[in-house]
């Protein structure tokens, strides 16, 4: 049976202990064990983290000791996978640098907070993809920093509606990556549960953990 990690905390707003009461159930129905935990101390307990076939952070700000980092980060590149969503992957410890390279973005603003806006599936041959058409969502449009080297699968424009100067912008908001020997998926949909209500940013997230999973 493989075996996942869940670590929620921080910001309460992105509402993290939902967040892993609706995952952890989708995870075993595809047949993972799910350990979950509120405290990141376990980062830094190398022999436990060796156990893991897949982490899924959902920790929004808040601060990680060096031991915790190193831990994570050292789990991920040895081959254990590692996938997340919105402010809870891809904002958490903004002192980390690190973290950031291998989550392969970092959120910068969401403009106009919740509005309108579509997600563009553009590589639909993908298997996380497969399937699924361009959808829309009623939520935070997260404007991020990238990293060029990223596999995306699906984008959203932004209008310049809410800030003229990023009229036109073509945002990453669905990518793979690899960190070491780990795989890394990224969604930035999701700000609160509810907005999992979308059957495709569900799936989306769903087939993105089993995809990272070693």
């Amino acid at each position: 049976m493989k075996k996942a990690l869940m670590v929620w905390g921080g910001w309460e707003g992105h509402e993290p202990k939902k967040g892993s009461e609706l995952f952890a159930p989708l995870l075993e129905d595809a047949g993972y064990s799910v350990d979950i935990f509120d405290k990141l101390d376990v980062y830094a307990d190398a022999g436990k983290m060796s156990e893991y076939d897949l982490i899924v952070p959902i920790w929004t700000q808040g601060k990680i000791t060096n031991e915790q980092e190193k831990g994570l980060l050292a789990a991920v590149k040895n081959g254990v996978g590692i996938a997340g969503w919105h402010g809870c992957m891809g904002d958490s410890f903004r002192n980390n640098t690190e973290y950031q390279f291998m989550v392969g973005g970092q959120w910068v603003a969401h403009p106009g907070n919740i509005i309108d806006y579509r997600v563009n599936i553009i590589r639909p041959e993908d298997p996380v993809m497969e399937g699924l058409s361009d959808f829309n969502m009623h939520s935070e449009q997260y404007y991020m920093h990238v990293d060029p080297s990223n596999d995306v699968l699906a984008t959203t424009t932004f209008n310049g509606e809410h800030a003229y100067w990023v009229e036109g912008t073509v945002m990453p908001v669905v990518w793979k990556r690899k960190w070491g020997q780990g795989r890394v998926f990224y969604s930035s949909l999701g700000h609160v549960v509810r907005d999992f209500e979308v059957p495709e940013a569900r799936e989306i997230m769903r087939r993105g953990m089993l995809w990272a999973s070693r």
